[in-house]
Protein backbone atom coordinates (compact mmCIF):
# COMPACT_ATOMS: atom_id res chain seq x y z
CA UNK A 1 0.00 0.00 0.00
CA UNK A 2 1.26 3.47 -0.88
CA UNK A 3 1.58 5.84 2.05
CA UNK A 4 1.37 9.61 1.74
CA UNK A 5 4.50 11.32 3.04
CA UNK A 6 3.92 14.26 5.33
CA UNK A 7 5.62 17.15 3.56
CA UNK A 8 7.19 20.03 5.48
CA UNK A 9 7.87 22.00 2.32
CA UNK A 10 5.79 25.18 2.38
CA UNK A 11 7.32 26.97 -0.59
CA UNK A 12 4.57 28.74 -2.51
CA UNK A 13 5.17 28.60 -6.24
CA UNK A 14 3.85 30.88 -8.93
CA UNK A 15 1.99 28.16 -10.82
CA UNK A 16 -0.77 25.86 -9.57
CA UNK A 17 -0.69 22.10 -10.01
CA UNK A 18 -3.20 22.17 -12.88
CA UNK A 19 -1.42 24.94 -14.81
CA UNK A 20 0.20 23.94 -18.09
CA UNK A 21 3.53 25.48 -17.03
CA UNK A 22 6.38 22.94 -17.45
CA UNK A 23 4.07 20.13 -18.61
CA UNK A 24 5.36 19.73 -22.17
CA UNK A 25 6.30 16.29 -23.43
CA UNK A 26 9.61 15.20 -21.84
CA UNK A 27 9.75 18.28 -19.57
CA UNK A 28 11.75 17.47 -16.39
CA UNK A 29 9.66 17.85 -13.25
CA UNK A 30 12.34 18.15 -10.55
CA UNK A 31 15.42 18.92 -12.63
CA UNK A 32 16.34 22.45 -13.64
CA UNK A 33 15.60 23.39 -17.25
CA UNK A 34 15.24 26.70 -19.03
CA UNK A 35 11.71 27.77 -20.08
CA UNK A 36 12.68 28.22 -23.74
CA UNK A 37 15.84 28.00 -25.82
CA UNK A 38 19.15 26.25 -25.32
CA UNK A 39 20.67 25.37 -21.97
CA UNK A 40 24.30 24.29 -21.70
CA UNK A 41 27.19 24.48 -19.18
CA UNK A 42 26.40 25.56 -15.62
CA UNK A 43 28.31 28.75 -14.85
CA UNK A 44 29.03 30.86 -11.79
CA UNK A 45 27.46 28.53 -9.23
CA UNK A 46 27.57 30.38 -5.93
CA UNK A 47 25.86 30.90 -2.56
CA UNK A 48 25.50 34.41 -1.20
CA UNK A 49 23.27 35.90 1.50
CA UNK A 50 20.84 33.00 1.69
CA UNK A 51 20.55 32.39 -2.04
CA UNK A 52 22.01 29.90 -4.49
CA UNK A 53 22.73 31.31 -7.93
CA UNK A 54 22.75 29.11 -11.02
CA UNK A 55 24.00 30.75 -14.18
CA UNK A 56 24.23 28.74 -17.36
CA UNK A 57 25.22 29.01 -20.98
CA UNK A 58 22.48 30.09 -23.36
CA UNK A 59 23.91 30.85 -26.81
CA UNK A 60 26.90 32.67 -25.39
CA UNK A 61 24.89 34.49 -22.71
CA UNK A 62 24.81 33.85 -18.97
CA UNK A 63 21.22 32.95 -18.13
CA UNK A 64 20.38 33.13 -14.43
CA UNK A 65 18.20 31.50 -11.78
CA UNK A 66 18.02 31.81 -7.99
CA UNK A 67 17.02 29.29 -5.32
CA UNK A 68 16.72 29.09 -1.56
CA UNK A 69 17.02 25.31 -1.44
CA UNK A 70 18.80 24.11 -4.63
CA UNK A 71 15.51 22.49 -5.70
CA UNK A 72 13.01 25.24 -6.50
CA UNK A 73 14.40 27.82 -8.91
CA UNK A 74 13.21 31.26 -9.94
CA UNK A 75 14.26 32.37 -13.42
CA UNK A 76 15.94 35.78 -13.64
CA UNK A 77 16.82 38.10 -16.54
CA UNK A 78 19.96 37.37 -18.58
CA UNK A 79 22.96 38.31 -16.43
CA UNK A 80 25.69 38.66 -19.06
CA UNK A 81 24.83 39.44 -22.67
CA UNK A 82 27.13 39.73 -25.67
CA UNK A 83 29.24 42.89 -25.74
CA UNK A 84 32.07 44.41 -27.78
CA UNK A 85 34.32 41.55 -26.72
CA UNK A 86 31.93 38.97 -28.10
CA UNK A 87 30.16 36.19 -26.26
CA UNK A 88 30.21 35.49 -22.53
CA UNK A 89 31.27 31.85 -22.46
CA UNK A 90 31.56 29.60 -19.42
CA UNK A 91 33.20 30.62 -16.18
CA UNK A 92 32.70 30.93 -12.46
CA UNK A 93 31.77 33.39 -9.73
CA UNK A 94 33.19 34.26 -6.32
CA UNK A 95 32.28 36.41 -3.36
CA UNK A 96 34.89 39.14 -3.00
CA UNK A 97 34.46 39.26 0.77
CA UNK A 98 37.33 41.70 1.41
CA UNK A 99 36.79 43.87 -1.67
CA UNK A 100 40.15 42.93 -3.16
CA UNK A 101 38.92 44.35 -6.48
CA UNK A 102 37.97 47.72 -5.05
CA UNK A 103 34.58 47.43 -6.78
CA UNK A 104 32.43 47.42 -3.64
CA UNK A 105 33.52 50.35 -1.43
CA UNK A 106 34.89 48.05 1.24
CA UNK A 107 31.88 45.74 1.30
CA UNK A 108 31.40 42.27 -0.16
CA UNK A 109 30.11 41.68 -3.67
CA UNK A 110 29.96 39.11 -6.44
CA UNK A 111 32.51 38.82 -9.23
CA UNK A 112 31.96 36.69 -12.32
CA UNK A 113 34.94 35.44 -14.31
CA UNK A 114 34.15 34.32 -17.84
CA UNK A 115 35.60 33.83 -21.32
CA UNK A 116 35.09 36.46 -24.02
CA UNK A 117 35.56 35.54 -27.68
CA UNK A 118 36.41 38.55 -29.86
CA UNK A 119 39.93 38.20 -31.27
CA UNK A 120 40.45 34.83 -29.57
CA UNK A 121 39.36 33.44 -26.24
CA UNK A 122 40.38 35.56 -23.25
CA UNK A 123 39.28 35.99 -19.64
CA UNK A 124 37.12 38.87 -18.47
CA UNK A 125 35.27 39.82 -15.29
CA UNK A 126 32.01 41.45 -14.29
CA UNK A 127 30.69 42.42 -10.87
CA UNK A 128 27.43 42.84 -8.99
CA UNK A 129 26.70 44.97 -5.93
CA UNK A 130 23.02 44.00 -5.65
CA UNK A 131 23.17 40.27 -4.84
CA UNK A 132 23.50 39.22 -8.45
CA UNK A 133 20.49 41.05 -9.86
CA UNK A 134 22.46 43.31 -12.19
CA UNK A 135 26.01 43.10 -13.51
CA UNK A 136 28.61 45.60 -14.69
CA UNK A 137 31.60 44.61 -16.79
CA UNK A 138 35.08 45.71 -15.79
CA UNK A 139 36.19 48.47 -18.15
CA UNK A 140 39.70 47.01 -18.47
CA UNK A 141 38.58 43.63 -19.85
CA UNK A 142 40.04 41.22 -20.72
CA UNK A 143 42.03 40.67 -17.55
CA UNK A 144 43.99 37.82 -19.19
CA UNK A 145 44.55 38.16 -22.91
CA UNK A 146 44.75 35.23 -25.26
CA UNK A 147 48.32 33.82 -25.23
CA UNK A 148 48.14 32.79 -28.89
CA UNK A 149 46.24 29.50 -28.58
CA UNK A 150 42.85 28.34 -29.83
CA UNK A 151 41.42 26.82 -26.63
CA UNK A 152 41.69 29.14 -23.65
CA UNK A 153 38.40 29.17 -21.77
CA UNK A 154 36.13 28.27 -18.85
CA UNK A 155 37.95 29.88 -15.91
CA UNK A 156 37.27 28.46 -12.46
CA UNK A 157 38.39 30.80 -9.68
CA UNK A 158 38.64 30.29 -5.91
CA UNK A 159 40.45 31.77 -2.92
CA UNK A 160 43.49 29.76 -1.79
CA UNK A 161 43.92 30.29 1.95
CA UNK A 162 47.53 29.21 2.33
CA UNK A 163 48.94 31.57 -0.29
CA UNK A 164 46.24 34.22 0.29
CA UNK A 165 45.71 34.49 -3.45
CA UNK A 166 42.92 34.05 -5.94
CA UNK A 167 43.66 31.01 -8.10
CA UNK A 168 42.32 30.44 -11.61
CA UNK A 169 42.34 27.14 -13.47
CA UNK A 170 41.50 27.50 -17.15
CA UNK A 171 41.17 25.03 -20.03
CA UNK A 172 44.06 25.02 -22.52
CA UNK A 173 43.40 22.30 -25.10
CA UNK A 174 44.13 18.88 -23.48
CA UNK A 175 45.47 20.49 -20.32
CA UNK A 176 44.66 23.15 -17.76
CA UNK A 177 46.69 26.21 -16.83
CA UNK A 178 46.92 27.91 -13.43
CA UNK A 179 47.14 31.63 -12.65
CA UNK A 180 46.93 33.60 -9.41
CA UNK A 181 46.02 37.14 -8.42
CA UNK A 182 45.73 39.47 -5.45
CA UNK A 183 42.72 41.33 -6.82
CA UNK A 184 41.01 39.30 -9.60
CA UNK A 185 42.30 41.90 -12.10
CA UNK A 186 46.05 41.38 -12.40
CA UNK A 187 46.98 37.75 -13.01
CA UNK A 188 50.29 35.85 -12.98
CA UNK A 189 51.00 32.57 -14.77
CA UNK A 190 51.81 29.67 -12.43
CA UNK A 191 51.93 26.28 -14.14
CA UNK A 192 50.23 23.83 -16.47
CA UNK A 193 48.91 20.31 -15.87
CA UNK A 194 47.70 17.65 -18.24
CA UNK A 195 50.34 16.80 -20.81
CA UNK A 196 50.07 13.03 -21.24
CA UNK A 197 47.70 12.75 -18.28
CA UNK A 198 44.41 10.85 -18.26
CA UNK A 199 42.12 10.88 -21.27
CA UNK A 200 43.74 12.80 -24.12
CA UNK A 201 41.10 12.05 -26.76
CA UNK A 202 39.58 15.55 -27.01
CA UNK A 203 39.76 19.06 -25.61
CA UNK A 204 39.43 19.47 -21.84
CA UNK A 205 36.71 21.91 -20.79
CA UNK A 206 35.04 23.44 -17.72
CA UNK A 207 37.72 22.61 -15.13
CA UNK A 208 37.02 22.60 -11.41
CA UNK A 209 39.48 22.32 -8.53
CA UNK A 210 38.60 21.79 -4.87
CA UNK A 211 39.77 19.90 -1.83
CA UNK A 212 37.90 17.33 0.22
CA UNK A 213 38.65 15.36 3.38
CA UNK A 214 39.36 11.68 2.80
CA UNK A 215 36.83 9.49 4.63
CA UNK A 216 35.68 12.60 6.47
CA UNK A 217 38.94 12.77 8.45
CA UNK A 218 40.18 16.14 9.65
CA UNK A 219 43.72 16.84 8.52
CA UNK A 220 43.60 14.27 5.72
CA UNK A 221 42.66 16.17 2.58
CA UNK A 222 43.21 15.71 -1.12
CA UNK A 223 42.58 17.98 -4.08
CA UNK A 224 40.24 16.98 -6.89
CA UNK A 225 40.84 18.37 -10.37
CA UNK A 226 37.87 17.75 -12.64
CA UNK A 227 37.63 18.30 -16.40
CA UNK A 228 35.06 17.43 -19.02
CA UNK A 229 36.36 15.85 -22.22
CA UNK A 230 34.84 16.98 -25.51
CA UNK A 231 33.13 14.99 -28.24
CA UNK A 232 35.26 12.17 -29.62
CA UNK A 233 34.90 8.74 -31.21
CA UNK A 234 36.76 6.79 -28.54
CA UNK A 235 34.10 7.50 -25.90
CA UNK A 236 31.33 7.85 -28.51
CA UNK A 237 30.62 11.41 -27.48
CA UNK A 238 31.83 13.59 -24.65
CA UNK A 239 32.64 12.42 -21.11
CA UNK A 240 34.31 13.64 -17.91
CA UNK A 241 37.29 12.64 -15.78
CA UNK A 242 38.93 13.63 -12.52
CA UNK A 243 42.36 13.54 -10.91
CA UNK A 244 43.22 13.24 -7.22
CA UNK A 245 46.37 14.79 -5.87
CA UNK A 246 48.05 17.74 -4.20
CA UNK A 247 47.88 21.45 -4.95
CA UNK A 248 50.16 23.96 -3.21
CA UNK A 249 48.58 27.06 -4.68
CA UNK A 250 50.82 26.94 -7.72
CA UNK A 251 51.07 23.41 -9.10
CA UNK A 252 48.83 20.33 -9.20
CA UNK A 253 50.51 16.93 -8.70
CA UNK A 254 48.55 13.84 -9.76
CA UNK A 255 48.66 11.11 -7.11
CA UNK A 256 48.14 8.32 -9.63
CA UNK A 257 50.09 7.25 -12.74
CA UNK A 258 49.55 9.47 -15.78
CA UNK A 259 47.66 6.75 -17.65
CA UNK A 260 45.32 6.03 -14.73
CA UNK A 261 41.86 7.24 -15.83
CA UNK A 262 39.10 8.07 -13.37
CA UNK A 263 35.71 8.52 -15.04
CA UNK A 264 33.22 10.79 -13.32
CA UNK A 265 29.96 9.35 -14.62
CA UNK A 266 29.45 6.16 -16.61
CA UNK A 267 26.30 7.33 -18.37
CA UNK A 268 26.19 9.39 -21.54
CA UNK A 269 24.80 12.67 -20.25
CA UNK A 270 26.89 14.37 -17.56
CA UNK A 271 29.06 17.27 -18.75
CA UNK A 272 30.62 20.52 -17.56
CA UNK A 273 30.11 19.78 -13.86
CA UNK A 274 30.78 22.75 -11.59
CA UNK A 275 30.78 23.08 -7.82
CA UNK A 276 29.08 25.84 -5.84
CA UNK A 277 31.37 28.49 -4.42
CA UNK A 278 31.07 30.00 -0.94
CA UNK A 279 28.71 27.47 0.64
CA UNK A 280 28.92 28.37 4.36
CA UNK A 281 31.45 26.52 6.50
CA UNK A 282 28.70 25.46 8.91
CA UNK A 283 27.03 23.64 6.02
CA UNK A 284 30.33 22.02 5.09
CA UNK A 285 29.24 20.37 1.85
CA UNK A 286 30.85 20.47 -1.56
CA UNK A 287 27.96 20.40 -4.04
CA UNK A 288 27.97 20.33 -7.81
CA UNK A 289 25.69 19.76 -10.75
CA UNK A 290 26.23 19.26 -14.47
CA UNK A 291 24.66 19.81 -17.86
CA UNK A 292 22.61 16.69 -18.51
CA UNK A 293 23.55 16.31 -22.17
CA UNK A 294 26.36 15.25 -24.48
CA UNK A 295 28.36 17.23 -27.02
CA UNK A 296 27.55 14.64 -29.67
CA UNK A 297 23.93 15.86 -29.58
CA UNK A 298 23.89 19.06 -27.48
CA UNK A 299 20.74 20.60 -28.98
CA UNK A 300 19.35 17.69 -30.95
CA UNK A 301 16.96 16.25 -28.36
CA UNK A 302 13.26 16.01 -29.34
CA UNK A 303 12.15 18.65 -26.82
CA UNK A 304 10.32 21.88 -27.48
CA UNK A 305 10.48 24.80 -26.71
CA UNK A 306 13.64 24.09 -24.67
CA UNK A 307 16.83 22.09 -25.07
CA UNK A 308 18.81 20.80 -22.12
CA UNK A 309 18.52 20.30 -18.37
CA UNK A 310 20.77 20.04 -15.32
CA UNK A 311 21.48 16.96 -13.25
CA UNK A 312 20.22 16.87 -9.70
CA UNK A 313 22.68 18.59 -7.34
CA UNK A 314 25.11 16.15 -5.76
CA UNK A 315 27.17 16.19 -2.59
CA UNK A 316 30.80 15.16 -3.13
CA UNK A 317 33.18 13.21 -0.92
CA UNK A 318 36.44 11.27 -1.13
CA UNK A 319 36.48 7.76 0.26
CA UNK A 320 38.88 4.85 0.33
CA UNK A 321 37.45 1.87 -1.53
CA UNK A 322 38.12 -1.86 -1.22
CA UNK A 323 41.40 -1.84 -3.18
CA UNK A 324 42.79 0.91 -0.95
CA UNK A 325 42.53 3.63 -3.58
CA UNK A 326 40.70 6.91 -3.10
CA UNK A 327 37.66 7.63 -5.23
CA UNK A 328 35.21 10.50 -5.70
CA UNK A 329 31.70 9.68 -4.44
CA UNK A 330 28.57 11.56 -5.52
CA UNK A 331 25.30 11.45 -3.59
CA UNK A 332 22.03 13.32 -4.12
CA UNK A 333 21.70 16.29 -1.81
CA UNK A 334 19.41 15.71 1.18
CA UNK A 335 17.08 18.53 0.11
CA UNK A 336 15.63 16.26 -2.57
CA UNK A 337 13.97 14.17 0.13
CA UNK A 338 11.60 17.10 0.74
CA UNK A 339 10.02 16.32 -2.64
CA UNK A 340 8.82 12.88 -1.54
CA UNK A 341 5.06 12.71 -1.87
CA UNK A 342 4.40 9.01 -1.20
CA UNK A 343 6.28 5.97 0.03
CA UNK A 344 5.96 2.29 -0.87
CA UNK A 345 8.23 -0.30 0.76
CA UNK A 346 9.02 -4.00 0.40
CA UNK A 347 11.36 -5.76 2.84
CA UNK A 348 12.97 -9.22 2.92
CA UNK A 349 11.74 -10.30 -0.48
CA UNK A 350 13.10 -13.36 -2.28
CA UNK A 351 12.94 -13.06 -6.05
CA UNK A 352 13.40 -15.46 -8.92
CA UNK A 353 12.13 -14.50 -12.36
CA UNK A 354 10.00 -11.41 -13.02
CA UNK A 355 7.96 -9.46 -10.48
CA UNK A 356 5.92 -6.46 -11.56
CA UNK A 357 5.34 -3.80 -8.91
CA UNK A 358 1.56 -3.50 -9.11
CA UNK A 359 1.09 -1.11 -6.20
CA UNK A 360 3.49 1.59 -7.39
CA UNK A 361 4.03 3.12 -10.82
CA UNK A 362 5.17 6.46 -12.12
CA UNK A 363 7.32 8.60 -14.36
CA UNK A 364 8.85 10.88 -11.70
CA UNK A 365 10.07 8.98 -8.67
CA UNK A 366 12.99 7.86 -6.53
CA UNK A 367 13.88 4.34 -5.46
CA UNK A 368 16.32 2.72 -3.03
CA UNK A 369 17.25 -0.96 -2.98
CA UNK A 370 19.63 -3.16 -1.01
CA UNK A 371 20.15 -6.54 -2.68
CA UNK A 372 22.17 -9.65 -1.88
CA UNK A 373 22.63 -12.90 -3.79
CA UNK A 374 24.42 -16.22 -3.86
CA UNK A 375 23.92 -17.60 -7.36
CA UNK A 376 22.41 -15.53 -10.16
CA UNK A 377 23.52 -14.52 -13.64
CA UNK A 378 21.73 -11.18 -13.98
CA UNK A 379 19.18 -9.11 -12.08
CA UNK A 380 17.84 -5.62 -11.93
CA UNK A 381 14.92 -3.27 -12.18
CA UNK A 382 13.03 -2.17 -15.27
CA UNK A 383 11.58 1.36 -15.12
CA UNK A 384 9.41 3.47 -17.44
CA UNK A 385 8.08 0.15 -18.69
CA UNK A 386 5.33 -0.56 -21.21
CA UNK A 387 4.61 -3.49 -23.52
CA UNK A 388 7.45 -2.63 -25.91
CA UNK A 389 9.60 -0.05 -24.09
CA UNK A 390 11.61 0.03 -20.88
CA UNK A 391 14.84 1.29 -19.34
CA UNK A 392 16.82 -1.42 -17.56
CA UNK A 393 19.11 -0.99 -14.57
CA UNK A 394 20.98 -4.22 -14.00
CA UNK A 395 23.93 -6.22 -12.72
CA UNK A 396 25.49 -9.04 -14.73
CA UNK A 397 27.50 -11.30 -12.43
CA UNK A 398 29.06 -13.25 -15.30
CA UNK A 399 30.62 -10.21 -16.96
CA UNK A 400 30.92 -8.41 -13.60
CA UNK A 401 29.21 -5.29 -14.89
CA UNK A 402 26.62 -2.86 -13.61
CA UNK A 403 24.69 -1.16 -16.38
CA UNK A 404 21.95 1.18 -17.50
CA UNK A 405 20.37 0.08 -20.77
CA UNK A 406 18.32 2.54 -22.81
CA UNK A 407 18.32 0.31 -25.90
CA UNK A 408 14.53 -0.04 -25.71
CA UNK A 409 13.74 3.12 -23.79
CA UNK A 410 11.99 4.80 -26.71
CA UNK A 411 14.07 7.06 -28.92
CA UNK A 412 16.48 4.81 -30.83
CA UNK A 413 18.37 7.19 -33.11
CA UNK A 414 18.78 10.90 -33.59
CA UNK A 415 20.64 13.22 -35.91
CA UNK A 416 23.74 14.42 -34.07
CA UNK A 417 25.41 17.83 -34.31
CA UNK A 418 27.40 16.65 -37.32
CA UNK A 419 24.29 15.67 -39.26
CA UNK A 420 24.94 11.94 -38.85
CA UNK A 421 22.78 9.26 -37.29
CA UNK A 422 23.65 8.54 -33.66
CA UNK A 423 22.54 5.35 -31.93
CA UNK A 424 20.93 6.99 -28.93
CA UNK A 425 19.46 3.71 -27.70
CA UNK A 426 22.54 2.03 -26.20
CA UNK A 427 23.75 0.20 -23.12
CA UNK A 428 26.20 1.86 -20.69
CA UNK A 429 28.18 -0.21 -18.24
CA UNK A 430 31.20 -0.37 -15.99
CA UNK A 431 32.99 -2.94 -13.87
CA UNK A 432 31.43 -4.12 -10.63
CA UNK A 433 33.07 -6.67 -8.29
CA UNK A 434 30.15 -9.07 -8.02
CA UNK A 435 32.12 -11.35 -5.66
CA UNK A 436 30.86 -8.95 -2.97
CA UNK A 437 27.40 -10.48 -3.59
CA UNK A 438 25.64 -7.30 -2.48
CA UNK A 439 24.78 -3.92 -3.90
CA UNK A 440 22.97 -0.73 -2.95
CA UNK A 441 21.08 1.15 -5.65
CA UNK A 442 19.48 4.56 -5.53
CA UNK A 443 17.75 5.86 -8.62
CA UNK A 444 16.00 9.03 -9.75
CA UNK A 445 13.60 8.79 -12.67
CA UNK A 446 12.16 11.90 -14.31
CA UNK A 447 10.17 12.50 -17.48
CA UNK A 448 13.29 12.28 -19.66
CA UNK A 449 16.15 11.02 -17.50
CA UNK A 450 17.45 8.28 -15.24
CA UNK A 451 20.21 8.87 -12.68
CA UNK A 452 21.65 5.89 -10.80
CA UNK A 453 23.87 5.98 -7.70
CA UNK A 454 25.54 2.68 -6.82
CA UNK A 455 26.86 1.96 -3.32
CA UNK A 456 26.37 5.47 -1.97
CA UNK A 457 27.59 7.10 -5.17
CA UNK A 458 30.85 5.24 -5.79
CA UNK A 459 29.52 4.55 -9.30
CA UNK A 460 27.11 6.93 -11.04
CA UNK A 461 25.18 6.82 -14.31
CA UNK A 462 23.34 9.78 -15.85
CA UNK A 463 21.26 9.09 -18.94
CA UNK A 464 18.61 10.91 -20.90
CA UNK A 465 15.68 8.85 -22.16
CA UNK A 466 12.83 9.85 -24.44
CA UNK A 467 9.92 7.52 -23.89
CA UNK A 468 6.14 7.81 -23.95
CA UNK A 469 4.66 9.78 -21.04
CA UNK A 470 2.36 6.86 -20.18
CA UNK A 471 5.26 4.39 -19.77
CA UNK A 472 5.11 4.09 -16.00
CA UNK A 473 5.58 0.40 -15.19
CA UNK A 474 8.20 -0.97 -12.81
CA UNK A 475 9.41 -4.57 -12.76
CA UNK A 476 12.07 -6.50 -10.86
CA UNK A 477 13.77 -9.38 -12.60
CA UNK A 478 16.39 -12.10 -12.33
CA UNK A 479 17.95 -14.40 -14.90
CA UNK A 480 19.71 -17.65 -14.05
CA UNK A 481 19.11 -17.62 -10.33
CA UNK A 482 17.57 -15.66 -7.49
CA UNK A 483 18.27 -12.67 -5.25
CA UNK A 484 17.23 -11.45 -1.82
CA UNK A 485 15.91 -7.92 -1.64
CA UNK A 486 16.79 -6.77 1.85
CA UNK A 487 14.94 -3.49 1.41
CA UNK A 488 13.17 -1.69 -1.43
CA UNK A 489 11.63 1.77 -1.19
CA UNK A 490 9.84 3.85 -3.81
CA UNK A 491 8.91 7.53 -3.50
CA UNK A 492 6.79 9.59 -5.86
CA UNK A 493 8.29 13.07 -6.19
CA UNK A 494 6.52 16.40 -6.38
CA UNK A 495 7.18 18.78 -9.24
CA UNK A 496 9.42 21.72 -8.35
CA UNK A 497 7.73 23.95 -10.92
CA UNK A 498 4.09 23.91 -9.80
CA UNK A 499 2.36 23.86 -6.45
CA UNK A 500 1.46 20.51 -4.97
CA UNK A 501 -1.94 19.20 -6.09
CA UNK A 502 -4.91 19.03 -3.71
CA UNK A 503 -5.57 15.56 -2.32
CA UNK A 504 -7.20 13.18 -4.79
CA UNK A 505 -7.46 15.84 -7.48
CA UNK A 506 -6.34 15.31 -11.06
CA UNK A 507 -3.79 17.93 -12.07
CA UNK A 508 -2.96 16.69 -15.57
CA UNK A 509 -4.00 14.10 -18.17
CA UNK A 510 -1.32 12.51 -20.35
CA UNK A 511 -1.73 10.31 -23.42
CA UNK A 512 0.72 7.97 -25.11
CA UNK A 513 0.53 9.96 -28.37
CA UNK A 514 0.49 13.73 -28.85
CA UNK A 515 -0.74 13.50 -32.44
CA UNK A 516 -1.92 10.63 -34.63
CA UNK A 517 -1.96 10.06 -38.39
CA UNK A 518 -4.04 7.14 -39.67
CA UNK A 519 -5.71 6.15 -42.91
CA UNK A 520 -9.38 5.33 -43.48
CA UNK A 521 -10.31 2.10 -41.63
CA UNK A 522 -6.95 2.05 -39.84
CA UNK A 523 -7.07 1.82 -36.04
CA UNK A 524 -4.85 3.37 -33.37
CA UNK A 525 -4.87 2.68 -29.63
CA UNK A 526 -4.72 5.60 -27.22
CA UNK A 527 -3.79 5.17 -23.58
CA UNK A 528 -4.55 7.83 -20.97
CA UNK A 529 -3.14 8.36 -17.49
CA UNK A 530 -3.44 11.09 -14.92
CA UNK A 531 -1.11 13.10 -12.75
CA UNK A 532 -0.05 13.04 -10.01
CA UNK A 533 1.31 9.52 -10.44
CA UNK A 534 -0.07 8.25 -7.16
CA UNK A 535 -3.73 8.79 -8.05
CA UNK A 536 -5.64 5.57 -8.71
CA UNK A 537 -8.60 6.22 -10.99
CA UNK A 538 -10.79 4.19 -13.29
CA UNK A 539 -11.85 4.71 -16.87
CA UNK A 540 -15.20 6.14 -15.82
CA UNK A 541 -13.37 9.02 -14.11
CA UNK A 542 -12.44 10.42 -17.53
CA UNK A 543 -14.67 11.73 -20.31
CA UNK A 544 -13.61 11.10 -23.93
CA UNK A 545 -15.09 12.94 -26.90
CA UNK A 546 -14.37 13.58 -30.58
CA UNK A 547 -14.55 17.04 -32.08
CA UNK A 548 -15.84 15.72 -35.44
CA UNK A 549 -17.25 12.16 -35.15
CA UNK A 550 -17.65 11.97 -38.92
CA UNK A 551 -13.86 11.76 -39.31
CA UNK A 552 -13.04 9.11 -36.68
CA UNK A 553 -14.89 6.54 -34.62
CA UNK A 554 -14.04 6.24 -30.91
CA UNK A 555 -14.50 3.15 -28.73
CA UNK A 556 -13.54 3.01 -25.04
CA UNK A 557 -11.98 0.30 -22.88
CA UNK A 558 -11.25 1.56 -19.37
CA UNK A 559 -8.35 4.03 -19.51
CA UNK A 560 -7.77 3.18 -23.16
CA UNK A 561 -9.52 4.08 -26.38
CA UNK A 562 -9.35 2.92 -29.97
CA UNK A 563 -9.89 5.31 -32.84
CA UNK A 564 -10.68 4.26 -36.41
CA UNK A 565 -10.44 6.48 -39.47
CA UNK A 566 -13.78 7.05 -41.24
CA UNK A 567 -13.06 9.81 -43.75
CA UNK A 568 -10.27 12.21 -44.66
CA UNK A 569 -9.81 15.24 -42.44
CA UNK A 570 -8.39 16.55 -39.18
CA UNK A 571 -10.05 16.46 -35.79
CA UNK A 572 -9.34 16.32 -32.07
CA UNK A 573 -9.82 13.68 -29.41
CA UNK A 574 -10.57 15.48 -26.15
CA UNK A 575 -10.22 13.94 -22.69
CA UNK A 576 -11.41 15.70 -19.52
CA UNK A 577 -12.01 14.89 -15.89
CA UNK A 578 -15.59 14.59 -14.65
CA UNK A 579 -15.64 18.23 -13.55
CA UNK A 580 -14.26 19.44 -16.87
CA UNK A 581 -11.42 21.21 -15.04
CA UNK A 582 -8.50 19.35 -16.66
CA UNK A 583 -8.32 18.72 -20.40
CA UNK A 584 -6.04 16.97 -22.86
CA UNK A 585 -6.39 17.15 -26.65
CA UNK A 586 -4.84 14.85 -29.26
CA UNK A 587 -4.68 15.94 -32.88
CA UNK A 588 -5.81 13.25 -35.36
CA UNK A 589 -5.38 13.38 -39.12
CA UNK A 590 -7.06 10.85 -41.39
CA UNK A 591 -5.89 10.42 -44.96
CA UNK A 592 -7.04 8.21 -47.81
CA UNK A 593 -5.80 4.66 -48.18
Amino acid sequence: MIGIVGCTNTIKLEHDASDEYYTELYRPQYHFSTPVGNLADPNGLIYFKGEYHLFHQKNGHWAHAISKDLIHWSHQPIALDHDDLGQALSGSAVVDWNDTTGFFNGKAGLVAIYTNTAGGEAQSIAFSSDRGRTWERYEGNPVIKNPGIKDFRDPKVFWHDETEKWVMVVSTDKSVTFFNSDNLIEWEYLSRFGDGQGLQVAVWECPDLFRLPVNGEDGNEKWVLHVSVGDNNETNGSTAQYFIGEFDGKEFINEYPADHILITDYGQDFYAAQSFSDIPVKDGRKIWLAWMANWRYPYQSPTDPWKGAMSIPRELSLRTVEDGKIRLFQEPISEIESLRATEYSINNFHLEGNHRIDDFSGTTFEFEATITWEDVEEFGIRVRQADDEETVIGINTKTEKVFVDRTNSGLQRLIDRNGSFFDFGSLYETDYPTKQKNIKLRGFVDESSVELFVNDGEIVFTNLIYTKPTNNGIELYTKGGSIDIESLNFYHLHSTWRNQPPNNKISQIVVNEERVHITIDEEEKLQAQVKPDWLRIKGEDLVWSVEDPEIIELSLDGMNATIRGKKEGTTQVIITDLNNLVEKSISVRVSGK
